[in-house]
């Protein structure tokens, strides 16, 4: 995260005692990326947070891949994924590279018995049914339909919901997420022209604090294991930290589209980018104001990046017979655009009311089997006339 944040107390002065007020010290932890040289932040514990008592278990979590060299354009009903109990366990990958998973989940309950790290990858979630409270040893950020939440690896957190009906679209990142460079100054702060601003960003602001030892299980996911590690003292240990890596949240709801007068590209809808792919974010908009536009999209190749785009809520003016919850995948190798009559039906519209979520990658894309229990079997012969 590209923004200066701190939460709770901290001592004046990185890498220095810091005294608990009873006796004894708070242990610093420095929590960073890409090494030494990316984003981190110092917390401060009430424990040495190093203290593993056991490992109890590890349990292969790899996709099973169905399709490792695709080239068809597949329409995945994301809705028929059956909701399940338990986070972890509803959580699906639908598509994989060596870059990025991307998934669906339908999870019922929250995280009680456990917490969850993921050392591997940074996690966008989506989430597009249910509410509740993301709970982190950063702090803890409130979500509702339409937030992206952005977990920074190696985070422990747990998912608390309020209600039953979950529906969460994700994406998995070996790169962290950052904000469009082009949006930004050299500093970093997001400029005018930018179709969000810091003030958007839902950000930790309540820590909870828990200086309790006993027995504290936390799954761990690390080159696709899921290994139950019990930890002596409760992970919500931390009293503040300051920094710029952290957990945070962004409404789909605040990002402000850019218009013109002709059909702009994909990218001036990008929210989230990564040295392997990006994050797109298309909202209600008003369509293009020249006398002869077309608001329908032109058919366009994808030579360069797999095309994901998962459909959340409207009228999806470009395409016919999309529900909410549909994944469509573009793959690299073949051009693609409107629906036969969409871009005929689209002249005159003023405005849309769709929105969803687009991820393009810039390695190809391998589809599992969990995927193909939800493909449709035509979407891609859905462009014959």
């Amino acid at each position: 995260m590209p923004i200066y944040h701190t939460l709770g107390a901290i001592p004046q002065k990185r890498h220095t005692q810091y005294k608990k007020p009873a006796g004894g010290y708070y242990y610093e932890q420095l929590f960073g990326t890409e090494g030494f040289n990316g984003h981190s932040s110092l917390l401060y514990h009430a424990q040495r947070p190093t203290q593993v008592k056991e490992i109890l278990q590890s349990v292969d979590v790899s996709p099973k891949i169905a399709i490792d060299k695709n080239i068809k354009a597949l329409l995945l009903k994301g809705f028929n994924i059956l909701p399940v109990n338990d986070f972890l366990e509803s959580r699906k990958a639908v598509l994989v590279n060596a870059d990025c998973t991307i998934g669906l989940a339908a999870p019922k309950e929250s995280m009680r018995t456990y917490f969850y790290k993921n050392a591997d990858a940074d996690e966008l979630i989506f989430i597009h049914k249910g509410k509740g409270t993301l709970r982190t040893f950063m702090g803890n950020i409130p979500f509702e339909y339409g937030d992206y939440l952005i977990i920074p690896r190696g985070m422990i957190y747990q998912m608390e919901f309020e209600t039953t009906d979950n529906r969460l679209f994700y994406v998995e990142s070996h790169a962290p997420f950052y904000t469009p460079k082009r949006y930004k100054s050299s500093s970093g702060q997001l400029l005018e022209h930018s179709p969000f601003c810091e003030r958007d960003f839902k950000l930790p602001k309540v820590i909870e604090t828990y200086d309790e030892k006993g027995d504290f299980l936390i799954k761990i996911k690390k080159e696709n294991r899921l290994h139950d590690v019990v930890y002596a003292t409760h992970p919500f240990d931390v009293v503040g930290w300051d920094g710029y890596n952290f957990p945070f949240g962004f409404s789909i709801h605040n990002f402000e589209p850019l218009t013109g007068r002709v059909h702009l590209p994909p990218p001036v809808h990008q929210t989230f980018e990564t040295s392997t792919f990006v994050v797109c974010s298309f909202c209600p908009r008003l369509y293009d104001y020249h006398p002869l536009a077309i608001p329908a999209p032109y058919n366009h190749s994808n030579i360069d990046s797999d095309e994901v785009l998962y459909y959340v809520d409207g009228d999806f003016m470009s395409r016919n017979n999309i529900e909410q919850g549909h994944i469509t995948l573009h793959p690299k190798g073949i051009p693609h655009g409107p629906a036969p009559g969409a871009m005929e039906r689209s002249i005159g519209q003023k405005e849309t009311q769709e929105l969803a979520v687009m991820v393009d990658t810039f390695r190809p894309l391998m589809v599992t089997e969990e995927a193909m229990k939800i493909d449709d079997g035509s979407y891609y012969k859905s462009w014959v006339e």
